[in-house]
């Protein structure tokens, strides 16, 4: 995943960006989103990487309400990178419906992979997969009828 399409350089960037906010316990600064963006250099997609990261921020109460549904615990004790991966995971399933829930939970686990504890991307799958029945009820269903008429055949 070193090289990516933009879309998923800028999910990676927003999740270093919005890891950064948590850990610093404040919201993302300009100087802090130029740098990850900078690091990034062309292989990002800055207004998706902006939208990701504001939308985040402003949405938080909700994506966290959202979020205490499906966790096992506090949000306070979920690992900071994978709350940071969930967040931005959440705030695509409820304003990114262009964005199908498989590619939206793909993604979340491979920066859950990439940034997380070893087993942190087996605890975000099955927190979004909790989620993205519930967000993305009509999609979920399709796709399991799917798998499920696949494995008839």
């Amino acid at each position: 995943m070193a090289g990516g399409l933009p879309r998923t350089q800028a999910r990676r960037a927003a999740v270093q960006a919005l890891y950064q906010s948590l850990v610093n316990n404040q919201a993302p600064e300009k100087d802090t989103m130029d740098f990850v963006m900078a690091e990034y250099a062309n292989k990002i997609d800055k207004n998706y990487f902006q939208l990701l990261v504001e939308g985040v921020t402003k949405e938080i109460d909700t994506i966290d309400a959202e979020l205490t549904h499906a966790v096992d615990r506090s949000l306070a004790t979920v690992d900071p990178v994978e709350i940071s991966v969930l967040r931005l995971a959440v705030f695509e399933y409820m304003h990114r419906p262009d964005i199908p829930y498989r590619v939206v939970l793909n993604e979340a686990v491979e920066l859950a992979k990439s940034f997380g504890g070893e087993q942190g991307h087996k605890y975000v799958n099955g927190v979004l997969d909790k989620i993205g029945s519930r967000l993305r009820q009509a999609e979920y269903q399709a796709a399991k009828a799917a798998r499920a008429q696949k494995k008839a055949n």
